[in-house]
């Protein structure tokens, strides 16, 4: 007796987030049907035009923009950006660089200080209390 392997398929919407683009500018055929993990290394891989062309001008989904912008979602939503953005409009707000953005970046700057910080904490403690089982 043999055992098939199973193939793992996702939702369209799963795949496009892993690939980091928007689902409403797949094409139609991508959006309609699943896609199994192979076909999505596949994709990684050796992205067809669609892909690439997606990718290197958008639109862009939130992530990408909050990433490519060096600031968190939430502060582009905070200043009105929910939507998604072209690339074109992504190297406009840098080239303006607006105050909001500074200040954005400089709060994600923060926030992961201080979230380096408490992993350093948390690995501290944890150290400690090896430590202390180990001489009991």
């Amino acid at each position: 007796m043999t055992s098939r392997k199973s193939v793992q398929t996702m939702k369209p919407a799963t795949a496009a987030k892993k690939l980091g683009v928007l689902l409403e500018a797949t094409p139609a055929e991508f959006q309609e049907g699943v896609v199994s993990r192979d076909e999505l290394n596949a994709l990684q891989a050796d992205p067809p035009e669609w892909l690439r062309d997606l990718r290197r001008n958008g639109p862009h989904p939130r992530p990408v923009v909050a990433a490519k912008l060096g600031v968190s979602i939430s502060g582009l939503a905070r200043h009105g950006y929910a939507d998604p953005l072209t690339t074109e409009q992504i190297n406009a707000l840098r080239d303006e660089d607006p105050e909001w953005l500074q200040q954005e970046r400089t709060t994600r700057v923060e926030a992961r200080r201080e979230e380096e910080r408490a992993r350093a904490r948390k690995a501290d403690k944890a150290a400690k209390a090896a430590k202390a089982r180990e001489n009991s």
